[in-house]
C-alpha cells in the first residue's frame, strides 16, 4: 500500500511538471535576466529608464492579470496600470477576490500569476504579425512543424536549435535593420520583455493555483481517468508547442539583456 502511494505521488508531480514545468522554468529565468537587465539599463541611461520601459511593459503586465483574472472567473477589486516605483518598486497592481470553494477559480490563481508571460508573448507575437511579418511567418511554421513530434524519441534538439538560430536570424536580417518598422518593434518588444518577470505577489498567488492542479491529476490517477485527454495532444507535443511558444520571451528577455550590457560598457557614468 506504501509503494502504491509513493507511486502515485511521483507520477502526480511527473505530470505536474510535464504540464507546469515549462513556464516555471521560463518564469525563473526571466526573473534573474530581467533584473540585470534593469540594473544595467539604469547605471548606463540613468534610473528613469525603468519608467520609459515600464510606461509600455507594465500596462502590459498588469492587464495580463486583469484579463486571466476575468477569464478564470474572479472578481477585479482595484487596478493600477502604471505608476512611479512605490519604496518596493511596484509599478501597477491587480487586486482580485475569488471564490476559495470553486476549484476553477482556484486553478486559475496558476494563470493569473503566470499570466505576464503569457499576455507579454501574445503582445510581442502580434507586433511580429504587424511589423515583421516574415519573422512571423518562421516562427509559426516552427510551431506548426511541432506537431510532427509524438513521442520523446522524434525530439531532435539540434533540428530545434537551428531553427530557433533561424528565427533569430530572420528577425535580425540586413532588411529588417533597413526598415523603421522593425526598430519600431524591436523597442516595444525590448519594453514588454522587461516587466514579463514575476513579482512575489505573483509567484506566490501561482502557488495556490499549482497546487489545486496537483490535486486534481492526483485525482485522476487515483480513479485511474488520466488517459482520458482534453487535449488533442500528448504531453510531448504539449511541451514542445509549450516551449516553442515561451522561447519568443526568452529570446527578446535575452536580447534586451544583452543591448542593457553593451550599453552599460559603452556610456560612461
Amino acid at each position: 500500500m506504501s509503494t502504491y502511494i509513493v507511486e502515485l505521488l511521483i507520477q502526480t508531480v511527473v505530470e505536474t511538471l510535464w504540464l507546469t514545468g515549462a513556464i516555471i522554468l521560463v518564469g525563473l529565468f526571466l526573473e534573474v535576466i530581467q533584473k540585470y537587465t534593469m540594473r544595467n539599463f539604469q547605471n548606463s541611461l540613468g534610473r528613469n529608464t525603468v519608467l520609459v520601459t515600464g510606461i509600455i511593459g507594465t500596462p502590459i503586465h498588469e492587464l495580463s492579470h486583469a484579463l486571466f483574472a476575468l477569464l478564470f472567473g474572479h472578481k477585479i477589486i482595484a487596478i493600477k496600470l502604471f505608476q512611479r516605483p512605490d519604496q518596493d518598486g511596484v509599478m501597477g497592481y491587480v487586486n482580485h477576490s475569488f471564490n476559495k470553494r470553486n476549484l476553477y477559480q482556484r486553478i486559475g490563481n496558476f494563470f493569473i500569476g503566470v499570466a505576464p508571460i503569457l499576455g507579454g508573448i501574445l503582445v510581442i507575437v502580434g507586433l511580429m504579425y504587424l511589423l515583421i511579418p516574415q519573422a512571423f511567418t518562421a516562427y509559426t511554421n516552427i510551431l506548426a512543424g511541432s506537431l510532427n513530434t509524438q513521442t520523446i524519441g522524434d525530439i531532435n534538439l539540434a533540428e530545434i536549435v537551428n531553427s530557433y538560430w533561424g528565427l533569430i536570424k530572420t528577425i535580425f536580417s540586413l532588411g529588417n535593420f533597413q526598415s523603421i518598422g522593425f526598430y519600431i518593434f524591436l523597442f516595444l518588444a525590448i519594453c514588454i520583455s522587461a516587466h514579463m518577470s514575476l513579482s512575489f505577489a505573483d509567484i506566490k498567488g501561482s502557488f495556490d493555483g499549482l497546487l489545486f492542479i496537483f490535486l486534481i491529476l492526483l485525482l485522476l490517477n487515483v480513479l485511474n481517468l488520466q488517459q482520458f485527454a482534453i487535449l488533442p495532444l500528448n504531453l510531448v507535443q504539449y511541451n514542445i508547442i509549450a516551449t516553442g511558444i515561451l522561447m519568443i520571451s526568452v529570446i527578446f528577455s535575452a536580447v534586451a539583456f544583452l543591448i542593457s550590457l553593451i550599453l552599460r560598457l559603452v556610456v560612461p557614468r
